[in-house]
C-alpha cells in the first residue's frame, strides 16, 4: 500500500517535475502532436517529452490517439480526469506571472512568452 503524508505528495507524484505541468498546461488549449509541443517547449529533449507524455497518459491525464498511416501521426489531447487539474495549472500560471512582475519590479531581467495562450 502506497502512503502519503501530505496530499501534495500524490500531486506532484504525477504533475512534479520540470515539464509535465507545462504540458498540461498546452494541452489545456487543445490537442496536440509531439512536434507542436517540442516547437512550444524548446528546451525539452524529445526524448524526456516523450518520457513525461507517457507518464502522464499512463496516470490518466493525458490520452493519445495514434492514427493508422505513414508516416505515423500520434496526437496528445487532456482527458476528462486530466480536466480536473485545470484549477492547479490556472493557480501555477497566475502565481507564475505574478512573480515574474514582482522580480521586473525588483529590477531583474525577466520576461514571459506565453506563446499566445
Amino acid at each position: 500500500m502506497k502512503q502519503y503524508n501530505l496530499g501534495i505528495e500524490a500531486t506532484l507524484e504525477i504533475l512534479g517535475g520540470k515539464w509535465k505541468a507545462l504540458i498540461v498546461c498546452l494541452l489545456m488549449s487543445g490537442t496536440k502532436r509531439t512536434g507542436e509541443l517540442q516547437r512550444l517547449i524548446p528546451d525539452v529533449s524529445q526524448k524526456v517529452l516523450i518520457q513525461q507524455l507517457r507518464e502522464l497518459e499512463r496516470d490518466g491525464i493525458v490520452g493519445r490517439h495514434v492514427y493508422n498511416q505513414m508516416p505515423p501521426k500520434v496526437e496528445y489531447y487532456i482527458t476528462e480526469y486530466g480536466i480536473t487539474a485545470n484549477k492547479i495549472i490556472d493557480v501555477m500560471c497566475s502565481w507564475g506571472r505574478d512573480n515574474i512582475k514582482m522580480r521586473q519590479q525588483q529590477g531583474e531581467a525577466v520576461e514571459l512568452l506565453e506563446h499566445g495562450l
